[in-house]
């Protein structure tokens, strides 16, 4: 049975009273930045006045933001933890409204600032020599000028933020709090009631029964709110595609990669590599239907390890096993990585109530916190270095940036998590000398890859073409979304839609469809994680330090700059090939080791 938030071991939770001391500290904190968002009006229409001005209100602008995230994150971790508390639903809800009238409140700086003429700018930069640490921050506006909008237009753009963001936080109570799945039978023959995490871990039960009876019945539940997701998600849809229309993009995923500066020839280099390699996917999936002795697989076979061996972990041990593999990147990675085990940064446990999945979170004035929902198994453990990654890149981007630049941008996001999935992967193939245990290991390696880099450019396509779909007039119907999903899926898998009808509800329960062109990047971060971990581990000390100085770049470069000099050219399709050149090796060695031991 899953606990209740309060039997929950203190130790085992993260301590956001580090963040605020209690939460009236977090009302006054509200109530402060409420006053203080009064001053902005005397700024309107001042902001080119003088150098001076412009440092002003850039510094109060930013402080302002600054003290926001902190406000924020606070809020929506402690809803995070127990999504059913009304209390913390009302922090959230304050957060986000205050969020949105700081948008509104400096609504007017960017249409102020694209008044700058080349001339003021360089004379403003050389009379107040504090304005150059924000030259390329500047720049970057000045990138965006044809996006930017009237004052007014500006304004009720933000007014409308918290409405904006109103599907995808529908989207989450009703799939975090309000949904009720049913009770199945475990391998035990128990009853248990599914949720979130009890659904991943029975899906990798040996026992093909208890993975049909949670698949069956998990996706059972998303049929009968089909109608209710597919409008959420195309609330959120249109969200996007009404933003980069009134913004002069042309398309939402022209606006997306535009704020992080990636050309769409990135989105669409990586779906044609992805494609010309699914003989690849299509390969271990027919081996794994050897492995399994069973000719019909299906889509609730794709989880279950491959191996006999119990390759588990208690968090201790994960704890204990991460440290040993991420110390190649040195002794100053290595003594942050254990203050953030040690120093409770880590909500560990699932319990009634808590958001499903793992994310490293945090603001530029807090630790980089992370959320699990801990199970005993390898996966597991490299979900536990996967945030960690993000949470030292954190540590590093904010220990070295100023505010400004102090955060990263989500293109590179996902690099630092996946290199250090690649680097546990090297520490534990090093390590094995058993065959046995190798082939857990590379079953391990081959499941990630397929639900990295395969599955989430499946992700993207299907996100992609929905947004194409509606900016052509189409309706998001269910009926349209499950078709899309499970033809998709189909090409993908080569497993035929008709012998899995469940998977085309599966589109109704991923969050991720609504971060706006977020999880293409999962997979080019895969990808480029994995050129890095190679020279990580196999290169020289130049290379580990180039890779630090990459953790600690945060947002003062150009994000494909930033991966220039820390060895990977994003815009080539090299990292793409070398990822599947990896990949087709390992899964080589994998064919050997499954004859070797007589398993197909």
């Amino acid at each position: 049975m899953v606990l209740q938030r309060n039997e929950i071991n203190e130790k085992d939770t993260w301590d956001l009273s580090t963040i605020y001391p209690t939460d009236q500290a977090w009302e006054e904190a509200l109530k402060d930045l409420t006053e203080q968002l009064e001053k902005v009006v005397q700024y309107e229409g001042h902001l080119l006045d003088s150098a001076d001005s412009l440092l002003e209100i850039t510094e109060f602008s930013l402080e302002m933001e600054r003290q926001m995230e902190k406000l924020y994150v606070y809020a929506h971790m402690k809803n995070d933890q127990d999504t059913r508390e009304a209390k913390y639903q009302e922090y959230y809800a304050k957060a986000m409204t205050l969020y949105s009238q700081l948008d509104q409140a400096f609504s007017f700086y960017e249409p102020e600032f694209m008044d700058i003429s080349e001339k003021q700018y360089a004379d403003f930069l050389e009379a107040q020599p504090k304005l150059r640490v924000y030259q390329h921050y500047f720049d970057k506006l000045l990138q965006g000028k044809e996006h930017v909008l009237s004052q007014r237009e500006e304004e009720l753009l933000a007014g409308a933020g918290e409405i904006f963001g109103s599907a995808s936080e529908t989207f989450a109570i009703l799939d975090n709090a309000d949904i009720v799945f049913p009770f199945v039978k475990d391998e035990d023959g128990n009853e248990v009631q599914l949720s979130h995490g009890v659904y991943m871990h029975l899906m990798e039960s040996k026992n093909r029964g208890v993975r049909r009876g949670a698949y069956q019945a998990l996706y059972a539940t998303y049929e009968q709110f089909q109608h209710t997701y597919a409008k959420t998600l195309q609330t959120n849809v249109k969200v996007q595609n009404y933003r980069a229309k009134v913004r002069n993009y042309k398309s939402a995923r022209h606006a997306a990669l535009a704020a992080n500066f990636v050309p769409e020839s990135v989105y669409d280099n990586l779906v044609a590599a992805v494609r010309k390699h699914l003989p690849l996917l299509h390969r271990y999936l027919e081996l794994r239907s050897k492995i399994l002795g069973i000719s019909d697989l299906k889509m609730y076979d794709v989880y279950t390890p491959l191996s006999s061996v119990e390759y588990s972990f208690t968090y201790q041990e994960a704890l204990k096993k991460a440290e040993d593999a991420l110390a190649v990147l040195g002794e100053d990675y290595l003594s942050r990585v254990k203050r953030a085990f040690s120093e409770r940064w880590i909500d560990v446990y699932e319990n009634q109530g808590k958001r499903s999945g793992a994310y490293s979170g945090g603001s530029y004035d807090t630790n980089a916190f992370m959320l699990l929902n801990w199970q005993d198994n390898l996966d597991n453990l490299f979900t536990l270095v996967h945030e960690t990654g993000h949470s030292m890149h954190s540590s590093y981007t904010r220990e070295t940036q100023p505010y400004v630049y102090g955060d990263y941008s989500i293109f590179l996001a996902e690099i630092a998590s996946t290199t250090n999935e690649n680097i546990l992967t090297e520490k534990l193939l090093e390590e094995v000398e058993d065959d046995a245990t190798r082939f857990a290991i590379l079953n391990n390696f081959l499941d990630g890859f397929r639900g990295t880099v395969f599955r989430q450019t499946q992700f993207a396509e299907f996100e992609h073409a929905i947004h194409q779909a509606d900016q052509n007039g189409e309706v998001l119907t269910s009926d349209f979304l499950n078709k899309l999903y499970a033809d998709l899926n189909q090409e993908y898998y080569g497993l035929s839609k008709e012998d899995n009808p469940e998977i085309q509800y599966e589109w109704a329960r991923i969050p991720h469809f609504y971060y706006n062109y977020y999880v293409y990047q999962y997979s080019t971060g895969f990808a480029a994680a994995s050129a890095l971990a190679e020279k990580i581990v196999h290169g020289s000390q130049e290379d580990r330090d180039r890779y630090i100085d990459y953790l600690k770049a945060g947002k003062s470069d150009y994000p494909l700059n930033v991966m220039r000099k820390a060895g990977v050219d994003m815009e080539k399709e090299d990292y793409l090939n070398d990822a599947f050149a990896v990949f087709e090796r390992r899964l080589n060695e994998f064919e050997a080791l499954v004859e070797k031991l007589g398993l197909a």
